[in-house]
């Protein structure tokens, strides 16, 4: 057998994310569906992801690997399966990996991206599945806030339940926020050695929160002081997430991208 690694972008707005669930459309569910006939194993294609996005969420840059027989490993990987995927799948890359390569347990850090709608009149509709409608914020206060959730720390309070974890601790590299592809998008990027469930949206919801002014900057401090996930703002809808890079030791850390505005960065090694 041979390890190939996909790069993969999809849209999740059509997803119940990306595990395999029974009776759900599910993205690992079409991409083992994609490969079965090209490994010609039957039932027994298994594919790894770096994470599972949840229902509704998008990737630009999600890593996955599967093992294939020695005698595939010269398939030409991102055009076949991409011949067979539905469209709002897509292989951006595919290249055979050694065999001590793992999608999720190689990886250094994640970046995810949370696209923000300011204007608070309308939202365009080709945008509509892929920002949260907030309207108007105080950005110097949510930038304020953002710098308290730099470094190592305990993200309990910023965790929804439903998956076991043994640490809530991760190490937060870089928050910074640019502009989309329209003037009335904002986009919150975080990066860090790890996210908890649902834990960027659960942070964009506090953030957002701040930039309302139904909390104070000073309030993140507190939340992650106690750990206590009901004492926090609420989750922020889905489909303004998107996981757009995973990291790996031979790939150096992304300047970030856009006319970006640093909120803070710590360079502090990944931990888990």
């Amino acid at each position: 057998m041979c390890r190939i690694c996909l790069t993969l972008a999809y849209d999740g707005t059509d997803y119940a994310g990306w595990q395999v669930q029974p009776g759900q459309r599910t993205v690992q569910g079409v991409l083992e569906r994609a490969l079965r006939p090209l490994i010609g194993v039957g039932e027994d294609v298994r594919v790894h992801a770096s994470g599972r996005t949840d229902s509704g969420v998008h990737a630009l840059g999600q890593v996955a690997h599967v093992d294939v027989p020695t005698s595939r490993r010269d398939l030409p990987w991102q055009k076949a399966l991409n011949a067979t995927l539905p469209p709002d799948v897509r292989v951006v890359a595919a290249r055979e990996v050694p065999a001590t390569f793992h999608a999720r347990f190689s990886a250094i850090s994640k970046t995810y991206a949370y696209t923000l709608w300011l204007d608070p009149d309308y939202v365009l509709p080709q945008r509509r599945r892929h920002v949260w409608h907030c309207g108007p914020l105080d950005l110097n206060a949510l930038d304020r806030a953002a710098a308290f959730l730099l470094g190592e720390q305990d993200f309990a309070a910023f965790r929804n339940t439903g998956t076991e974890t043994r640490s809530t601790v991760r190490t937060m590299h870089r928050v910074w926020r640019s502009s989309g592809v329209h003037p009335a998008e904002c986009v919150l990027r975080f990066q860090a050695s790890g996210f908890l469930k649902q834990m960027v949206r659960n942070l964009t919801g506090c953030l957002v929160a701040v930039g309302r002014g139904k909390a104070e900057p000073e309030n993140v401090r507190s939340y992650l002081k106690e750990g206590d996930r009901s004492a926090a703002p609420a989750t922020a809808p889905a489909q303004g997430l998107c996981l757009e890079r995973v990291e790996y030791p031979d790939v150096p850390f992304p300047d970030g991208n856009g006319d970006e505005h640093q909120m803070g960065s710590s360079r502090a090694p990944a931990r888990g």
